[in-house]
């Protein structure tokens, strides 16, 4: 059943930005927080910082450039999220971190999907990601509608870190055929 929610967007880079902007053309309120605060972006209402974002969504998502930068994030505004909400991380990251990161949440009564991307910024532009996604289950099905607002395909891969170990893989075959492709060259 879809529904129309408050969605935070963390990260409103080269990948994020799109991603922000396809989930606001669907008819959600997305509430936006990047670093870089020149970011403007009319159909998105931009937060001055992290707890003000965090207030505001009933679901936030994370595209970030490292696990780190995603683990910090966590760990500051842990006391910020309201209970019962749920983290989405699009970044690539390790499964170590985001094993971590996800028993850190639900110790606070926070959901978490894994949810790493493929398609690049062009699939980012043109809304035609495939999310690889690890986690309970049935928060994936709740959440799967706002997918399908960014991609062309979202794919339950199992328990947290299931997400993220599919990316690894998908990104080992890229770079094999790429390795493949220039030797045939």
């Amino acid at each position: 059943m879809e529904i129309n929610l408050k969605v935070g967007f963390i990260g409103l880079g080269n990948m994020g930005a799109p991603m922000a902007l396809n989930l606001a053309k669907g008819g959600n309120a997305v509430f936006g927080f990047d670093t870089d605060s020149s970011i403007k972006i009319p159909e998105i209402t931009m937060t001055p910082c992290i707890p003000s974002l965090l207030k505001k969504v009933d679901v936030v998502f994370t595209m970030l450039p490292s696990g780190l930068i995603v683990k910090d994030i966590v760990n500051e505004f842990i006391g910020e999220f309201s209970a019962k909400s749920t983290l989405i991380d699009c970044s690539t990251i390790d499964v170590k971190t985001t094993k971590e990161l996800c028993k850190i949440l639900h110790k606070n009564d926070i959901f978490m999907l894994d949810a790493p991307v493929s398609g690049g910024v062009k699939g980012a532009n043109s809304g035609s990601l495939t999310f690889m996604v690890g986690g309970n289950n049935e928060l994936f099905e709740r959440f799967k509608f706002l997918f399908d607002y960014m991609g062309n395909r979202a794919v339950y891969c199992g328990k947290t870190g299931s997400g993220q170990s599919a990316k690894i893989c998908n990104n080992m075959i890229l770079g094999v055929t790429m390795i493949a492709t220039c030797e045939s060259f």
